[in-house]
């Protein structure tokens, strides 16, 4: 308990003399993860409602193989970013291991079928009845889609809420793409794995207080956008 009561006091202090180690882990975690939510609904929300609105040969099994990707274990995605930047795989001349480069392209692997498959989910849950209409009202391709995209924007922004929830929050693939180097890629949670190993609990309670605290104001934000579009 009393780990627990240092930690909080330890938090705040941390905030309020803007301590600059910790701002920096801060801030690099939020670009981090930002960038690769952003990247990966760039990418999984176009595709996400391709696949949903589309039948083709082979879509169910795709769809089967993104619901089943939206469980990809972190670690598991951190070691196919480690194997292709490292110095025997095909991305070596590029030298991003152990850089923010590497972190984001992890968290995007595992940002993508998330976004994707509750894309999915919400393009099929649509009304029939808003298809037809928009049909009826003489809508072409092009508008029918944004007018489905329009009528999910709720599901839309649930997808990223959860997958920047998932990116923040992992800790496996960005230690092992990322090496938690000290002012370059130690972002809150390596940071809390560290302390944690070096015993300074109260420091660890601190940077996981303020990792909680983060993630709240941007889910809140996210929130609200939501529940706005709902009135």
């Amino acid at each position: 308990m009393n780990s627990i009561t240092e930690g909080l006091w330890k938090a705040i202090e941390l905030l309020l003399r803007l301590d600059p180690e910790v701002f920096g882990i801060m801030f690099l975690s939020l670009r981090v993860s930002g960038t690769a939510v952003f990247l990966a609904a760039l990418l999984a929300i176009p595709l996400g409602a391709f696949i949903a609105l589309r039948e083709f040969k082979g879509n169910h099994l795709i769809i089967n193989i993104i619901y089943t990707l939206m469980g990809l274990p972190p670690v598991v995605a951190g070691l196919f970013v480690y194997l292709l930047l490292s110095s025997s795989g095909p991305l070596a001349p590029l030298s991003l291991l152990f850089t923010p480069t590497a972190m984001i392209f992890a968290q995007f692997i595992m940002a993508v079928p998330i976004v994707m498959g509750i894309t999915i989910s919400a393009v099929k849950a649509v009304p029939k009845d808003v298809v037809d209409t928009a049909i009826s009202l003489g809508a072409n391709r092009r508008q029918l889609v944004l007018v489905i995209l329009s009528e999910t924007r709720i599901g839309l922004i649930a997808a990223i809420i959860t997958s920047f929830g998932a990116a923040i929050s992992e800790v496996g693939a960005i230690m092992l793409v990322g090496g938690n180097i000290r002012f370059f890629t130690r972002v809150l949670t390596g940071s809390v794995v560290l302390y944690t190993r070096m015993g300074e609990y109260g420091m660890a309670i601190a940077l996981g207080v303020i990792l909680l605290i983060l993630a709240f104001i941007i889910n809140s934000v996210l929130t609200y956008i939501q529940m706005r579009d709902t009135t």
